[in-house]
């Protein structure tokens, strides 16, 4: 049994962990820097340990101090979140030997799969489709060489040990590789200490289409797909349940294809596969998998009624897998709006500030997973996302008219957010028709840049 559940992490995916361990009558406590002590997060906790001051390296990233608070506070089991730790092998086989639960999949698993080049391999043993490319991550220059003359160009240069978009290169040709493997190496050593990396081909005009799943060990079950081909510099800016460009017939190949490689691994927890999906082909190739939550869970619980937290806990405290894959079914669409504190007249520049007004959307179909309130102040330390706006209907059409609805509702007054960039995304013609891939969202900025004050209707 968990009773008592350390939470690490910060932030809307802090409070909704509390939320969920609340529901199952566990009790929890949030660790958190100095930065977060007046955060919602640690408002709605049950007990809460401060774990260090606002530098991540010194309190979420500082694994000795975390498990020095675990065992003060006596906690039973610890939720990562995601980000942070969430995929740190170290951290969860540390956890597992001070005697506590660790919510996610064994410290083997998250080394295996985490591992780009390694995860790359173990799908192709489970018959996976994966980009063509090296089969491991490559020694040098001439190896490197010898695969793009196999496949040909252009190539994706990944860091192995990559993620959130990081350590990725595009090589045009042989020259373009010679100068661009090196730069690979070096950025990868910099950002993750491995400087190993690997190469695909590159799709140019590829989808991004990643599978939900949930596993107990030994039998895993999907909850269908989530589009996210709407990136900025690599990074989802907008998300959506199901994925416009999928038949059913790609969607049940898609969903079978992530079930079959967690169950390949004894997969435990919940986890998503990340795929790319040629338009022009009609081709999947799996790319990677996140052994934690996602970000962007919850539009994937609006469409199939599942919670993803509360089952991650189901499952860390020695529940069996509760679903049949024919328990779990589609209803309606579900769109996620990731809002930053960010100024986009101002190239994204970050805008972290005090909340002056909040006013949130409301009505049917509409859910919102923020830790902001009036008076909060941003800190400055970590990543940039205020809130995240979720919104279902019956069909796709309807979801992106509800979501313009919700987005003209919604207020805040104190910094510079995202928000009005959606407000202009639902309404294009071609985000409307489903018509986009990983490059869309920053061909679309380049042509339609956002309006500068001058440009704005002045209304008098």
């Amino acid at each position: 049994m968990i009773r008592r559940l350390l939470i690490v992490n910060r932030g809307e995916i802090a409070l909704r962990v509390v939320r969920a361990a609340r529901e199952l009558g566990m009790c929890s406590i949030v660790a958190h820097s100095e930065a977060d002590a007046d955060s919602l997060a640690v408002q709605r906790a049950d007990e809460t340990v401060c774990i260090g001051p606002p530098q991540a390296t010194k309190s979420y990233l500082n694994i000795e101090t975390i498990l020095q608070a675990a065992k003060d506070v006596a906690a039973d089991a610890v939720h990562p979140g995601y980000g942070f730790l969430s995929e740190s092998a170290e951290f969860a086989r540390a956890v597992k030997a001070a005697g506590m639960m660790f919510v996610g999949p064994e410290a083997a698993i998250i080394e295996r799969m985490g591992d780009k080049a390694m995860a790359r391999q173990t799908a192709i043993e489970a018959e996976v489709p994966v980009v063509p490319g090296s089969p491991r991550a490559v020694n040098d220059l001439d190896e490197a060489l010898n695969v793009a003359e196999s496949v040909g160009f252009p190539r994706l240069i990944k860091a192995a040990a990559g993620g959130g978009g990081r350590g990725i290169r595009v090589a045009e040709n042989a020259a373009a590789l010679c100068e661009q493997l090196p730069m690979a190496q070096t950025e990868a050593r910099t950002a993750f200490g491995d400087d190993r990396v690997y190469l695909e081909r590159f799709i140019e005009h590829a989808r991004h289409i990643e599978v939900q799943i949930l596993g107990d060990g030994e039998r895993a079950i999907h909850l269908f797909e989530r589009e996210c081909s709407l990136q900025r510099r690599r990074q989802k800016v907008f998300e959506e349940c199901p994925s416009p460009a999928l038949d059913d017939t790609t969607r049940e190949s898609l969903c079978r294809s992530a079930v079959a490689l967690a169950e390949h691994v004894g997969y435990f927890g919940a986890g998503t596969l990340e795929y790319l999906y040629d338009d022009i082909t009609g081709e999947f190739f799996f790319i990677e998998m996140n052994t934690r939550i996602q970000v962007e869970h919850p539009i994937t619980e609006a469409v199939t009624g599942v919670d993803l937290v509360r089952e991650m806990l189901r499952l860390a405290r020695g529940e069996r897998l509760r679903f049949a894959q024919q328990d779990i079914q589609r209803r309606g669409w579900a769109v996620e709006m990731r809002i930053n504190a960010e100024d986009p007249e101002r190239g994204f520049f970050p805008s972290p500030g005090q909340v002056q007004r909040l006013v949130w959307p409301s009505g049917p179909g509409i859910r919102i997973d923020s830790g902001l309130y009036e008076g909060y102040r941003m800190p400055p330390f970590y990543d940039s996302l205020v809130a995240k706006l979720i919104v279902w209907d019956e069909c796709r059409e309807s979801a992106l008219i509800r979501a313009g609805r919700a987005l003209d509702e919604f207020i805040l007054d104190g910094f510079a957010t995202t928000a009005a960039l959606h407000r202009r995304l639902v309404d294009d013609a071609e985000v409307r028709r489903g018509v986009v891939d990983t490059g869309f969202l920053e061909r679309w900025l380049e042509a339609k840049p956002t309006p500068t004050p001058s440009d704005k209707e002045v209304v008098s």
